[in-house]
Formats: C-alpha cells, sequence, structure tokens
C-alpha cells in the first residue's frame, strides 16, 4: 500500500510540473514574448545572485577553516611528516590564492558586465601577453611544486644511515605483521617458495625453513602424483568394465582395481592385469591391444588441473633444492632473531626506521595518517620509505586531550572484502620505554615463539585515530 502511494506522489508530482511547464509557455505567448527572451530584469537579478553566492562561498569557506584548523590533518608526528606538511601547506597557499582571484573574477565580472540595453561586448581574439602570462606563470608556479616535491620525497626514500631501524611489514588480506631486526640489526632474509601456514608464514629463510619447505614440497608432490594416478586407474578400470559384457569379468575388474588401491600400485603392471582379464572374458589369447575411449570433458579436467599443480610445484621444488645448495648457514642468526608483531607496532621516539614493505596476495597501501607516511605494498616487488616518529602516543593523547587515542597503521587500498578492518595500532615509547619493551621480548624471537604460533595481544581494544 505505501508503495502504491508513494507511485501516486511520484505520478501526479510528475504531472503538475508538465502543467507547470505548459502554464509558463502560454504566459509568456500573451506577453508576446519568446520563449528564449530573458528580460533584463531577470539579468540583473542574477547578476546579484551571483555576487551574493561568491560572498556566501568565501564566509563559508573562511568559517571552515577557522573552525576545523588549516587543513584539518592536526599535528605530524614524524619528522618527515612536518616537511610533507609544509610542502602540502604550500600546495594550498597556491591553490587557495588562486581559488579566490579566480572566484572573484568570474563573480564579479558577471555582476559588473550584466548584460545592458544598447551595450554591445567588444569582439576581441587574441592577446599575445595575456597568452603568455597564463602559460609562463603556471608553468613555474608547477615547476617550483615539483621541485620541492623531488626533493621531499628524495629525502623519505634516500638510503638508510647506519642508525636506522630495520623494521619489515608484511601484508596480506586483511592484517599488518611487523618483522624488527633483532640484536644483529639485520632483518633475515626470505622467499615466498618457504612460505608455510603452520609454521612460516612470513617466508624466513633458514637452513631448518629450507628442509621443511622441501620436505613439504615432496609431500605435496607425491600426494598430486598419487591422486593423478588414482584418477588415471578410475578412467581405466571404467573403460575395461565398459569393454565387458560378462558380469562375472566385470567383478574381476572390480576386484583387482580395489586390490591395486589399497597399496602402492604400477599404473602399467595394473593395466596388464586388466588386459588378461579382458582377454580371458573375450576368449582371445597372446598378446591384446585394447583401446580405452578417452576420458569425458569432466575427468580430463580433473587429470588436467592435478598435471598443471605438478609442474608448478616441480618448479618450487626444484628452486627449493638449488636454495638448499647455495644457502650459507651463517645467514640463519639474520632470521632467528627477528621479533615478530601481529598486532601492534612499537616505535621509539626520535628514532630513524627503515621501513620495507611486502605483500603476499593483493595490492595494498601502507597509511601511516599521523605520520604522513605512505607507501605501496606490491605483491611481488619489495618497497620502502624512512620516517623518524617525533611524537610518543602519551605526548600525542595530551596535545589532542583523548586518552584513548592510538596512532593507527591502515590499508590505504581496496584489497577485499574485509578491507575496512585492515590495520593495526601504533604504539610510539620513549627511548627508555622502548628498550625495555625490547628487552622483554628477546626470548620471543622467531626461532623461540613464532613457529608455536603465538602472537601479540593488542596495545589497547579501545582506541580513538
Amino acid at each position: 500500500m505505501e508503495k502504491l502511494i508513494i507511485l501516486i506522489v511520484l505520478v501526479t508530482g510528475v504531472i503538475a510540473l508538465a502543467q507547470l511547464v505548459r502554464v509558463y509557455e502560454l504566459s509568456s505567448k500573451l506577453k508576446d514574448r519568446g520563449e528564449h527572451d530573458i528580460t533584463d530584469r531577470d539579468n540583473h537579478l542574477n547578476a546579484k545572485l551571483m555576487l551574493a553566492f561568491m560572498m556566501f562561498q568565501f564566509l563559508g569557506f573562511i568559517y571552515l577553516m577557522l573552525k576545523y584548523g588549516w587543513t584539518g590533518r592536526g599535528e605530524a608526528a614524524s619528522l618527515q611528516g612536518v616537511e610533507t606538511d609544509w610542502l602540502l601547506n604550500l600546495n594550498f597557499v597556491i591553490i587557495i590564492i588562486v581559488f579566490f582571484i579566480t572566484n572573484f573574477l568570474l563573480f564579479f565580472f558577471s555582476y559588473k558586465y550584466v548584460r545592458k540595453p544598447g551595450v554591445k561586448a567588444t569582439y576581441y581574439s587574441h592577446n599575445n601577453k595575456l597568452e603568455a602570462i597564463w602559460t609562463v606563470v603556471p608553468a613555474i608556479v608547477l615547476a617550483v611544486i615539483i621541485i620541492f616535491g623531488l626533493r621531499s620525497w628524495n629525502s623519505i626514500t634516500s638510503g638508510p644511515t647506519k642508525k636506522s631501524v630495520r623494521i619489515e611489514l608484511f601484508a596480506k588480506q586483511f592484517d599488518w605483521t611487523a618483522r624488527y631486526s633483532g640484536e644483529n640489526g639485520k632483518l633475515g632474509k626470505y622467499d615466498y617458495k618457504l612460505t608455510n601456514e603452520a609454521n612460516n608464514p612470513l617466508a624466513l629463510m633458514t637452513t631448518e625453513t629450507i628442509e621443511a619447505a622441501r620436505i613439504e614440497t615432496e609431500k605435496i608432490i607425491k600426494d598430486l602424483e598419487d591422486k593423478l594416478k588414482l584418477a588415471q586407474l578410475d578412467h581405466l578400470a571404467s573403460g575395461y568394465r565398459n569393454l565387458i559384457s560378462a558380469s562375472v569379468y566385470k567383478n574381476q575388474i572390480e576386484e583387482e582395481y580395489n586390490a591395486a588401491i589399497e597399496k602402492e600400485f604400477n599404473l602399467i603392471e595394473v593395466e596388464e592385469t586388466f588386459k588378461h582379464t579382458y582377454a580371458d572374458a573375450k576368449g582371445l589369447k597372446g598378446h591384446v591391444n585394447v583401446v580405452i575411449p578417452e576420458p569425458n570433458a569432466e575427468t580430463q579436467k580433473i587429470m588436467d588441473r592435478l598435471e598443471d599443480k605438478l609442474i608448478v610445484k616441480g618448479r618450487i621444488l626444484r628452486s627449493v633444492i638449488q636454495m638448499q645448495q647455495n644457502h650459507d648457514s651463517k645467514y640463519d642468526t639474520y632470521a632467528w632473531d627477528d621479533i615478530i608483531q601481529t598486532d601492534t607496532l612499537y616505535l621509539s621516539k626520535g628514532t630513524e626506521y627503515e621501513m620495507s614493505f611486502r605483500s603476499k596476495d593483493v595490492l595494498h597501501s601502507a597509511y601511516f595518517p599521523h605520520f604522513r607516511a605512505q607507501m605501496n605494498v606490491v605483491p611481488g616487488m619489495p618497497t620502502r620509505f624512512k620516517f623518524t616518529p617525533s611524537l610518543t602516543t602519551k605526548e600525542m593523547r595530551k596535545k589532542k586531550g583523548d586518552s584513548k587515542f592510538n596512532f593507527i597503521l591502515m590499508c590505504n587500498k581496496i584489497c577485499g572484502t574485509a578491507h575496512y578492518k585492515m590495520k593495526m595500532i601504533v604504539v610510539v615509547l620513549t627511548p627508555k620505554e622502548f628498550r625495555q619493551w625490547e628487552t622483554s621480548k628477546q626470548e620471543k624471537t622467531f626461532k623461540n615463539t613464532y613457529a608455536a604460533g603465538e602472537t601479540e595481544e593488542p596495545a589497547n581494544s579501545e582506541t580513538n585515530i
């Protein structure tokens, strides 16, 4: 009933609007005025409205700036963020100046040069000076922005210093994992072919993880080979059963099939057994050639899929074996002493961090809004930047007057259905507090704890950003 009422109201509204248009057309004819004729009164009204709208727009813009701040971003919490804010402020100054000038000219000229009876605009086709001004000036402004932007970008992405602390952020749908370099100050090597969700989800490279990957890959290959052999055996048994009419020999084929799958069978030997049974069923002697029809589309698809997987896993196994032969065990300590964090990223105020990023699955983007830092996280292509926190979490809470505030890392690329949940709390401590936290983690390295599946509790489940 409600839908019917809404439909009636809409239809009535459309009819009423059409009638109003018709009334306007008839009134124009009675006034002997063309449809496109505009009176001087209408022109002057629109000119005044444009001037009023300009004032409303400017006042609204100024009010919003006074109420929410210069840009609404708040104070930057990193040294690089201060530089980024300076560059952004420069852009805003240029944009706002252009905004006020162009909008003033647009609306004021519309008011000043409203059409007047007997006045005709001058036809002005070209002016070289004007062309030069509005070509050269924007080019100079753009060049200044680009030069300063490149300077800031080079500063953020330049190589790390000797004092830089290395942290890797590993992205996957839909969470972040942080990996800190241990006492040796170096992050362990990794290779995606070593990935094991049970005990090595970050694919870290050590003698043990390489060996485990080799054993696991061999098991997978063996399982795929068994599945492929079984699919081929099913096809053979089905083919021979269809070629034999006598039920006694069909049953014999079934028994031979069941005997084969209960042990490690050789497909060629089993097929020879099937041939003998077929020959007995047909009363044939000597060597028998049997042509089995091609498998149906569904069976062939299963076999093709298994063969494709075998090819891929075979390549991975060869690569892992080569990795094992070339690996130097002295690099194991680089990975074993790495500290793994799975919910909270702890940083030290005033410490320069070399942040590297890699993705397991799809394109992500590591965005630290309060530090003014962002970097795309691309599968198969490590990315990096550096930044130095300049405010602790406690200092920022005090500045904002919010006891639940926390810095945050979030994904700034739509990476899937649960993209909105992909975030990580960031806690910035004083150097002393950070050293205490780091000391407490010395016994919770990748070697000691991560393989057991331990995870870090969040810094604060209730947080504002």
